[in-house]
């Protein structure tokens, strides 16, 4: 694997992640060929990057590990095929790539070159984006054009002493590290939405090697599946007070409570994540009221509504799920569209693309309607409207317009509280029940919480084989 110090460092992280002895490595002969700047006195091998193939679990995947040790990791133009060239093989043989970055940022001395070098791995990362899943830890710096590699893949790892950052947090007009580090994992998992999760090397490793195992290899081979010890008929009898914590609530209908959750720390109000039912990946979105800590006390809380950035992770999730032909459920639980000053700015796009990207998804959709399904809100959120393939909903939940005494309010603003009182209760039996909704059509059957598990299992058997067609085009714009 070329010196001491790759094996040290970024060898060592390869050979913790893949099965062991699996690891073979490509180009680590290769070296800086450009000679501007006396380059050619310093020595570079394997141009600061390992690159090669191995397996987790029996499943092939290839890899790229920058080593910080050779000229502070920084891209040059070697540096840059060497990766492009693991892209290249990745896609022919239908494997995923994980990369781990550690990085200074572009070679200075190889100017143009490093440049020209970059691009093609940024037009190799959009080419591969959609048919192989791409994974990225960041262990050191990702600065300046660096920083888009992890945002051209589909789920990043932040080690917590990591930095992530297009321009350094002193170089924002108004801002000092000292009071916003702009860079950090904890901006950069909370506020940006570019990374999943963040944690120790060991966590990171271990994320990853369970995350392969949950997706496809690529989006047309799916190996996603293991066999199911969990009784399919099993009762979920906590399923109503979970139903706040949409991640607990997923915990509790899956195989073995199995949940991979994604963006962890960005828009906690809506919960994103892979989960398994008889075996089988299913990507789940939920809504959350509520944030339950280990010891089920209530650790956060939400007023219900759908924010312009749980819209957006949603959205990107679900384009993910049916690039991959991943079916997607829906835990249903939303009292509205959220009401600040950031979301007037972002929700109508952000709501757009979350209807969008249901819209146009042809893999199998499932929707359970938990809680309050009102309004605009509801309609994004994998209605029947915007093509869900089967509809659930809980004897207690509420489906319509808004709350019943705000509809009687509204509707009958001249009328004295006993008036409105009395119209409140009549919205509610005619327009806000799900047996209303089902009487229409747009709720398929309503079913007992305790039987969720059941039920979802049974609806994406039945749709396994399902078929859509989509007009032809060669992209949506929304």
């Amino acid at each position: 694997m070329g010196n001491t110090a790759t094996e040290q460092a970024a060898g060592k992280r390869i050979n913790a992640l893949l099965d062991a002895g699996s690891f073979v490595e490509i180009g680590g002969a290769v070296t800086a060929r450009n000679t501007d700047f006396n380059l050619q006195e310093q020595k570079t091998p394997a141009d600061g990057v390992i690159t090669g193939y191995g397996v987790i679990d029996g499943n092939l995947v290839y890899v790229y590990s920058q080593d910080a040790s050779v000229l502070g990791g920084a891209v040059g133009e070697m540096h840059a095929k060497k990766i492009t060239r693991i892209y290249d093989m990745a896609m022919k043989m239908g494997a995923p790539v994980i990369g781990f970055i550690d990085c200074a940022g572009l070679r200075l001395q190889e100017g143009t070159d490093a440049l020209e070098a970059f691009g093609s791995l940024y037009r190799t990362q959009a080419m591969a984006s959609g048919v192989i899943p791409q994974i990225t830890a960041v262990f050191g710096a990702c600065g300046g054009g660096l920083s888009l590699i992890p945002a051209l893949t589909d789920f990043t790892f932040m080690e917590e002493q990591g930095k992530i950052f297009v321009n350094s947090p002193n170089a924002i007009p108004g801002n000092r590290v000292e009071k916003c580090d702009t860079s950090s994992a904890g901006f950069q998992s909370e506020n940006t939405g570019l990374v999943d999760g963040v944690g120790t090397e060991e966590e990171i490793l271990a994320e990853i090697r369970t995350l392969i195992g949950m997706l496809p290899c690529n989006n047309e081979e799916d190996v996603s599946y293991e066999e199911c010890t969990d009784d399919l008929n099993r009762l979920c009898e906590n399923m109503e007070g979970a139903a706040a914590d949409g991640a607990v609530a997923l915990s509790q209908i899956s195989d073995g409570g199995v949940f991979f959750e994604t963006k962890k720390a960005f828009a906690r109000d809506m919960v994103t994540g892979f989960i398994r039912l008889n075996g089988m990946t299913v990507g789940a979105v939920a809504n959350r009221w509520k944030v339950f800590d280990e010891e089920a006390n209530v650790a956060e809380e939400f007023d219900g509504s759908l924010s312009a950035n749980g819209a957006q992770k949603a959205a990107d999730f679900v384009r993910f799920c049916d690039a991959f032909n991943i079916p997607v459920l829906t835990l249903t639980n939303v009292s509205g569209f959220k009401a600040s000053d950031y979301d007037e700015k972002h929700l109508a796009a952000a709501a757009a693309r979350l209807a969008g990207a249901f819209a146009e998804a042809t893999v199998p959709k499932v929707n359970v309607i938990t809680g309050k399904a009102f309004g605009n809100a509801y309609v994004v959120m994998n209605s029947k409207s915007t093509g869900a393939d089967m509809v659930y909903a809980w004897p207690s939940s509420q489906i319509g317009m808004m709350e019943p005494a705000l509809a009687a309010k509204i509707m009958y603003a001249d009328g004295d509280a006993a008036t409105q009182k009395e119209k409140a209760a009549e919205y509610a039996a005619l327009q806000d029940s799900p047996l209303s909704a089902a009487a229409r059509g747009y709720v398929d059957t309503i079913i007992q919480p305790a039987d969720t598990r059941k039920y979802v299992i049974g609806a994406f058997e039945m749709l396994f084989t399902k078929r859509e067609e989509r007009p032809a085009k060669k992209h949506g714009t929304v």
